[in-house]
């Protein structure tokens, strides 16, 4: 148990838990919110648009195997960025992905709402979400919509069990992770066994053709993948915990790869079986509800307990947006810790809880800014997580580019194949993905736009205040912390 103010957690982590991490993030609510959104802008090209997803994430992956491999930090690529520039860019790195992960946890949280919601409505416990009423606030003369009142419920249980116990939240989305990928895959087992059965939902090879969406055409892919690539932002997450890990130098390159092939292949067979059956205009009309409705047309029903193949979908999305909210719980808090380690955001940030051997105040702190955000709209909330995401991913590949340069004969027990090109076809491919990302919120969500400029002013505001208040200038990562220099380099 770490004592009081100690600022090094203890590694209660396995590979299979931080695989997990990654999983839990990856096959989230994405698989469910954001599959009937990629087949409205690219119908049945969708398929299309999670695999290159999946290919612009893996040059990424390599950055980051390499960096935390060498840099065995938790913090995700906000302790990689500290490591490698300067001070102020460090920070609003870190400042950035703290962000995206909070933002991330309301978009899980909302998505859970409604989808626990039909889950009591299909045992007949409350009436169809969209009949449910307000909730009263107890000792407020306030009634709040009854989805964002289950929000902040989920947010506010899941920061319990993350504040509380480090390996406890690992063992439940080691769980969660797995009941929800096992619903997943008697999802797509169903389906394919429908094909040649000659029913309306069948499953069939024609649904894909056009494969194109009439109008779009294949430009409409970039579109979707900008909009869809929160999905994929699970391997920063793994980073986040690395000294939370056993043996991290080998088992987070590892988890990173393992974790990014599961989740591209049950993705690409999610999305087979729901634009094979449904159709990627049914897909699309369904929108939230498109796996849950297309797993309704093919599955048998009167099935004991779980009744029919729509409300297995309905369980398992509350499932996998509880397994996501607690990821981005930890990870959110992780990227505060560190930065509140290396002096850049205030001390306490940086301590580890006496007793829960947790980063306690910076689990509050996060907590409180999730909680803040679920009254955002869902898109709103999303399209913010993947434009930090983006940027950063961007940054922490030029920060592999230059650690390389500035210390050619550091220990890296992983080194990526084919240095430099995957790390500059990473910065090339999120940087089309960010632009083409912004230009959409520019006509369709301003909103979004405005808040997310409106952060990266108040972490500057943020930035020269605590300089003000602690009197001196943030810390070089050099002066604070020497530990990891001496031992990487050889």
């Amino acid at each position: 148990m770490s004592s009081s103010g100690e600022r090094a957690p203890a590694a209660e982590l396995g590979l299979l838990d931080a695989t997990m991490i990654g999983m839990g993030a990856m096959i989230g609510a994405g698989i469910f919110v954001l599959t009937g959104l990629a087949a409205e802008i690219a119908g049945p090209a969708a398929l299309l648009v999670f695999l290159l997803n999946g290919v612009v994430t893996a040059f990424t992956g390599l950055s980051y195997a390499e960096l935390a491999s060498a840099i065995p930090k938790s913090g995700g690529g906000y302790a990689f960025v500290r490591e490698i520039f300067a001070d102020l860019p460090s920070f609003i790195m870190g400042w950035m992905l703290w962000f995206a992960y909070m933002i991330a946890g309301a978009l899980y949280a909302l998505g859970f709402a409604p989808n626990f919601l039909e889950l009591l409505h299909v045992y007949e416990f409350v009436p169809p979400p969209d009949q449910v009423g307000a909730v009263a606030v107890p000792l407020l003369p306030l009634d709040i919509p009854a989805t964002v009142g289950l929000a902040l419920v989920a947010v506010a249980l899941l920061v319990v069990l993350n504040a509380v116990s480090t390996a406890a939240s690992g063992s439940a989305e080691t769980i969660f992770t797995a009941t929800k990928v096992i619903i997943l895959l008697v999802f797509v087992a169903f389906g394919f066994l429908s094909a040649g059965g000659g029913g309306e939902t069948s499953f069939t090879l024609q649904q894909f053709d056009p494969l194109f969406a009439e109008g779009n055409g294949a430009f409409a892919i970039l579109s979707a993948m900008g909009l869809t690539f929160i999905a994929f932002e699970g391997y920063d997450l793994i980073t986040t915990v690395t000294e939370e890990v056993e043996n991290p130098r080998e088992n987070i390159p590892k988890a990173i790869f393992i974790s990014l092939a599961a989740t591209v292949v049950v993705y690409l067979l999610v999305v087979t079986v729901a634009i094979g059956t449904l159709g990627a205009p049914g897909l699309a009309d369904a929108g939230e509800a498109g796996i849950a409705a297309a797993a309704t047309s093919f599955m048998p029903t009167g099935l004991p307990i779980i009744q029919n193949g729509g409300a297995l979908i309905v369980f398992g999305a509350v499932f996998s947006t509880l397994t996501a909210l607690n990821a981005v719980v930890i990870a959110s808090s992780r990227v505060a810790f560190s930065m509140g380690r290396e002096g850049q955001l205030l001390p306490r940030f940086g301590n580890i809880h006496h007793r829960y051997g947790t980063p306690f105040v910076a689990i509050l702190a996060s907590a409180v800014v999730m909680l803040a955000s679920v009254v955002l709209p869902t898109q709103s909330a999303g399209n913010m997580s993947s434009l930090f995401f983006l940027l950063s991913f961007i940054i922490v590949n030029g920060a592999v580019i230059k650690l390389r340069r500035e210390r050619p004969d550091m220990n890296r027990p992983y080194k990526m194949p084919y240095y430099p090109i995957p790390a500059v076809l990473g910065i090339v491919l999120n940087g089309v993905l960010t632009v083409v990302l912004i230009f959409f919120l520019i006509q369709e969500d301003p909103l979004a736009l405005l808040l997310s400029a409106g952060w990266i002013v108040a972490g500057v505001v943020a930035y020269y205040g605590l300089q003000v208040v602690t009197g001196q200038e943030a810390p070089d990562s050099a002066e604070t912390d020497t530990t990891i220099s001496q031992e990487v380099d050889d």
